[in-house]
């Protein structure tokens, strides 16, 4: 048989002519066939399903079909992913997400408890307050209006004003055009000190929407929380004097609600340019206090080992205190934010999440998206601590040698019969300590004093791969993977 042909004849049984209906405000787009075939059924002006492919629907809909969609179908973000035309909507079911050698190995590791501190405490949740009101004052954010414009050029300004403040000559502020809205993305880009060309990325939404009308769309949790959040966390890094060694770039996407359109035009330049994007933190709706835990991650469209290095900052740096955080896991929708861009072109992303996914802030969309309806921002200020921490982490260097390289430093560590043994060579300083980590990134175990030679048991650790790292008596830290069998 011809597979090409059949592949033809099968597409062709689920077509549907577009119907007549439709105004010049339709769009094409790609969605979960579920929700595209409830549209159908309880809105048929409004929809029609070009082709279905296993679980997801190339569709020609309105935007009234879009309102109802968030309305009656989701609870958050658009669900859907915009197309430019009817065959890219079509193509786009056949082609799966990108899988890219780009993506940095994991584990990433957790060490920098002081810097990271110092930051946690600088976090100022009347900044995040103040900025999401000023956000909310433009009274609409949506993609073709020129308040969405001003918002963005304004966003500039505010962001180049911040790294003047502090001199960071390191940082620069752009606005990035994209072909599907008028409207522009933000990007701040802090230049790495060692590795320039590894990239960390933090992002939010910029935009708004509402059913009820898209001249009143203040948009204050959805997501000028999340942008003021990022902000938050950029400022704190700036107050503490946190040189990256990798480049951080914190980014303002344009036009997420009418399906992630700014992200996605980002991501795709940036695979197709061959970017290496470490990891990707998503950051859309972070002060509505809606469910028992404080942060809840997203597990669809998102990286399970990105996630969990996530999970484990919050068990190293908020178990108790004045930094305390609680969390669990939720699942979204199709496309429901800008992570599933990055997702889709093959790069880590993870998305801590205000709540469940079904106790979220019911407002979203509407004209009562405000503040004032939202509560204080303390709740935002506990995702711009996670947010500095995962950027400290993530954008320093992560110095994992090799066996021949670490010994060419004048250390020996290997592991034999259920013991790990340590030696410094004739030349090298004594060891202060031996700490390992496991592929989340959670200390394992930590020895300390151990001078020149010895070895000590690991029949406790479960089999795996771990980072063991030395630390010398004058502060020195030499990395390397090991594996326990």
């Amino acid at each position: 048989m011809n597979y090409k042909i059949f592949f033809l004849f099968g597409l062709l049984a689920c077509w549907q002519p577009i119907a007549a209906q439709h105004t010049a405000h339709s769009f094409y787009a790609t969605m979960a066939l579920i929700d595209a075939e409830e549209l159908q059924e309880e809105h048929p002006q409004d929809i029609t399903i070009l082709a279905k492919r296993r679980n997801e629907a190339a569709v020609f809909l309105t935007e009234k079909a879009s309102h109802q969609l968030h309305k009656k179908v989701l609870a958050h973000g658009p669900g859907y992913i915009f197309q430019p035309s009817q065959d890219a909507a079509i193509s786009a079911l056949h082609q799966a997400p990108t899988v890219t050698s780009k993506k940095m190995p994991l584990p990433f590791s957790i060490t920098e408890d002081a810097t990271v501190l110092q930051a946690l405490n600088s976090i100022n949740a009347d900044n995040i307050e103040n900025h999401i009101k000023e956000l909310e004052n433009y009274g609409t954010r949506y993609h073709t209006t020129n308040s969405a414009r001003r918002s963005a050029e304004e966003l500039k300004d505010k962001w180049e004003a911040m790294a003047a403040q502090y001199d960071r000559t390191d940082v620069r502020v752009r606005l990035v055009t994209h072909t599907n809205t008028p409207m522009p993305s933000v990007v701040m880009t802090i230049e790495g000190a060692v590795s320039p060309n590894d990239y960390v990325i933090v992002g939010g939404h910029l935009d708004s929407t509402s059913s009820q009308g898209n001249n009143n769309a203040p948009g204050a949790d959805d997501d000028a929380s999340g942008i003021a959040t990022i902000t938050e966390a950029a400022r704190a890094l700036f107050e503490i004097g946190f040189q990256p060694e990798k480049t951080i770039e914190v980014m303002a996407y344009a036009a997420e609600e009418i399906g992630l359109v700014g992200s996605a035009e980002i991501a795709k330049s940036y695979r197709n340019n061959n970017v290496n994007v470490v990891a990707v933190g998503q950051f859309d709706m972070t002060n509505y206090n809606g469910s028992t835990e404080d942060i809840y991650f997203i597990e669809d469209n998102t990286d399970p080992e990105l996630n969990s290095f996530f999970k484990s900052l919050i068990g190293h740096y908020n178990q108790t205190g004045e930094h305390a955080l609680t969390y669990s896991t939720s699942v979204c929708n199709y496309g429901c934010s800008d992570h599933a861009s990055w997702h889709r072109e093959g790069y880590r992303a993870s998305f801590p999440f205000e709540a469940s996914f079904s106790n979220s802030n019911p407002r979203i969309h509407t004209a009562s998206d405000t503040f004032d309806l939202s509560g204080t921002a303390t709740h935002a200020a506990k995702f711009a601590k996670l947010c500095a921490e995962f950027l400290i982490e993530v954008a320093k260097n992560q110095a994992v040698l090799s066996v021949p390289d670490f010994e060419k430093e004048g250390y020996q560590l290997f592991v034999q019969a259920q013991n790990l043994h340590y030696k410094a060579l004739q030349t090298a300083s004594p060891i202060d300590q031996i700490s390992l980590k496991d592929v989340s990134g959670k200390s394992v175990l930590i020895k300390n004093k151990l001078a020149f030679s010895g070895n000590f048991s690991i029949s406790n650790l479960p089999t795996g791969v771990y980072i063991a790292t030395i630390t010398t008596e004058n502060k020195r830290q030499l990395s390397k993977k090991m594996v326990i069998r």
